[in-house]
């Protein structure tokens, strides 16, 4: 199962990730066609501008009569005459294209094709010069700015950016972000804002069709990575979401079958622990039917009636172990009623020590109170109660193997009375000590089997205290004893 669990989460890790790549190199993608596009609008834009700057005077005069020289050298094609004019086409898109196909259209040999072509290359590289004109006099802020915004619109990337234009004549910044950069700082300045254009992935060189490129166009986006989770959000959450699904199903799994586990070993410690508990009285009762119907005893009235109250009481002796479990499940279903009355916790505490007083007494032991709650008595259940206290001294009694020495303290509280019980037994360890209340729970004894009991003792005075509305908290240390300390409020149903 932990193999299948891990298995599973590993691949949908691996999924998300692959997930994430492949996003990653999208937009990895989109970003440099957009940066592409920008940088040809740009090349395009500027030569339309050439034309536009000398689509008159002498610029025109000089074209035309170029072109009119080659066509007339041509065999006297249309008389010598070029019916073309060279403002029908400049400024327009294309125009340079255009321009070179109506050449064509005249029929012109190969070499004056060549020439002419020739001298509209230099008449360009004149009117441009684009060696001698600084980078940042070659692009419009307007045209970039709405150029790059534009195209990735177009590529589907709507996100905060930075960009930037590197001169590498002046190996610095001169445009960043809509603006021109007088004195550029340098990218390690500690600015971020240039260190992070300077060390982006997404550079394109400006104008390729020049003979060496003036310089890189530069993007940033601060918020890359939340663009490239976010179609990955819903499956990365649901993933997540059905992961810890399956690993709280496994956990709980996993506490079930301990907890099975541990049940059917109580349950194992109940069965055995019961044999045992119902062995001795049945035995007794057996040898004493036997003796009854002997025909020695059975004439002897006293002996009859020695061993008639013996099997009396080894029956009543059954019956309360009877009546213990069955209590249990009538608390488990909560199906007990409490028959609330003014107690008086000294009289009960009084009346379980003498009790409980022959039995330590043949150990050796000591019983002794320190009754000084000056008001002790309480709203609750006498028999509950009695039960209560008669359980927790049997446990003293029963876990204190040699000379036990068992106390009872109580105390007025603000709303109730405190009740302690101590012993000075084997103790308990701090892991037993979460698990006495449960029920068919019994502490280990180490070599010590003569500690009898279903393990229900503990169980019950816990859920008689909760049903009297009160609190029961216990202290102890491994050979040096145990103290369980009751809290008895005043009135158990709060009266209106």
């Amino acid at each position: 199962m932990s193999l299948a669990v891990i298995g599973v989460v590993w691949l949908q890790m691996s999924l998300i990730q692959t997930s994430m790549k492949v996003n990653e190199e999208k937009f990895d993608k989109n970003v440099f066609n957009a940066l592409n596009a920008v940088v040809n609008r740009l090349e395009y834009n500027e030569k339309r501008e050439a034309f536009h700057l000398h689509g008159n005077g002498y610029s025109i005069s000089y074209l035309s009569n170029d072109l009119q020289g080659l066509a007339g050298g041509n065999n006297g094609i249309n008389g010598g005459k070029v019916d073309f004019s060279f403002k029908q086409v400049v400024g327009q898109p294309g125009a340079l294209d255009r321009l070179m196909a109506d050449v064509l259209d005249f029929g012109l040999c190969t070499n004056c094709l060549r020439s002419r072509d020739e001298k509209i290359q230099r008449l360009m590289m004149y009117n441009t010069r684009n060696d001698f004109v600084p980078l940042e006099e070659r692009i419009k802020l307007d045209q970039l700015d709405k150029a790059l915004r534009q195209e990735l619109e177009n590529q589907g990337i709507h996100t905060d950016f930075n960009y930037g234009i590197f001169s590498k004549r002046r190996k610095s910044f001169v445009i960043v972000d809509n603006h021109y950069v007088v004195e550029d700082p340098q990218p390690d300045d500690g600015q971020s804002g240039y260190r992070n254009l300077f060390g982006s992935d997404y550079q394109v060189h400006l104008f390729p069709e020049d003979s060496v490129s003036p310089g890189l166009l530069m993007i940033h986006f601060p918020s890359k990575t939340s663009v490239v989770w976010s179609s990955l959000w819903l499956n990365f959450l649901g993933t997540i979401l059905f992961t810890a699904i399956i690993l709280l199903c496994f956990a709980y799994t996993i506490q079930v079958i301990f907890q099975q586990k541990k049940i059917s070993e109580m349950k194992t410690d109940f069965i055995n622990n019961m044999t045992h508990e119902f062995k001795t009285p049945i035995a007794t009762i057996s040898l004493a039917a036997d003796s009854i119907t002997s025909p020695i005893i059975s004439g002897q009235k006293e002996k009859v009636e020695r061993f008639a109250n013996i099997i009396k009481q080894e029956n009543k002796r059954m019956n309360n172990q009877v009546e213990k479990v069955l209590q249990m499940a009538r608390i488990d279903k909560r199906e007990y009623s409490l028959k609330l009355s003014p107690v008086n916790l000294h009289d009960i505490i009084e009346h379980a020590v003498e009790n409980i007083t022959l039995q330590v007494e043949k150990k050796d032991g000591t019983v002794s109170t320190e009754l000084e709650a000056s008001n002790p008595v309480v709203e609750g259940d006498m028999t509950h109660i009695s039960n209560v206290i008669n359980n927790l001294l049997d446990n003293a009694n029963k876990y204190s193997p040699e000379k036990p020495e068992i106390s009872l303290h109580t105390r007025n509280l603000p709303n109730g009375v405190e009740v302690i019980v101590m012993d000075r037994g084997i103790g308990m360890s701090k892991e037993a000590r979460k698990h006495i209340f449960d029920k068919f729970y019994r502490v280990h004894t180490g070599n010590l089997h003569d500690v009898k009991g279903f393990g229900l003792g503990l169980s019950y005075v816990k859920a008689m205290m909760t049903a009297h509305k009160g609190e029961i908290d216990v202290k102890s240390e491994p050979g040096k004893g145990s103290s369980f300390i009751l809290f008895f409020p005043y009135q158990v149903e709060t009266k209106h």
